[in-house]
């Protein structure tokens, strides 16, 4: 057989398996929104949930330099695994680094999250409060009907 035939047959195949596994992915995570305090925000009423998502911008917007900081630290990570010979301290100090940033972007994304809580309703708190059960992996107790 052809070896140009099979590597183009082996390419195609691999694409058309990562097409199909991309979308499958896709459709997953469209299927099952609200997995996270900041997904929650899309159920807010709309003035609600405008406030909120402007208060996420503005951490993020805070947070630029941290997020490329560990953005360049994935990337250094990624260049190391690369190298004919593993320099086990540098990524792991690389890791740290990008490990470090996302928990300083996620705390200041939950702060925020908090002071917006803090001065919502108790409609919109348990909104919040479903999402983080579910975030959990336990579905909410269903809600008490009034007699």
């Amino acid at each position: 057989m052809n070896p140009r035939l099979v590597a183009a047959s082996l390419v195609l195949n691999v694409f058309l398996i990562g097409a199909v596994a991309g979308g499958a992915g896709w459709m997953i995570g469209k299927s099952n929104p609200g997995l996270s305090l900041e997904s929650a925000g899309g159920r807010l009423p709309a003035a609600d949930r405008k406030i909120f998502r402007q208060a996420l911008r503005e951490v993020r917007r805070e947070s630029r330099d941290v997020i490329l900081d560990g953005q360049a630290a994935r990337r250094e990570a990624a260049n190391l695994l690369q190298q004919p010979t593993l320099d086990s301290n540098a990524l792991a100090a690389a890791l740290e680094r990008a490990r470090n940033a996302d928990v300083t972007v996620r705390t200041r994304l939950e702060q925020r999250i908090i002071e917006f809580a803090a001065s919502g309703s108790p409609e919109d708190r348990k909104l919040l409060a479903d999402a983080l059960l579910r975030r959990a992996g336990r579905q909410p107790p269903p809600a008490k009907k009034s007699p």
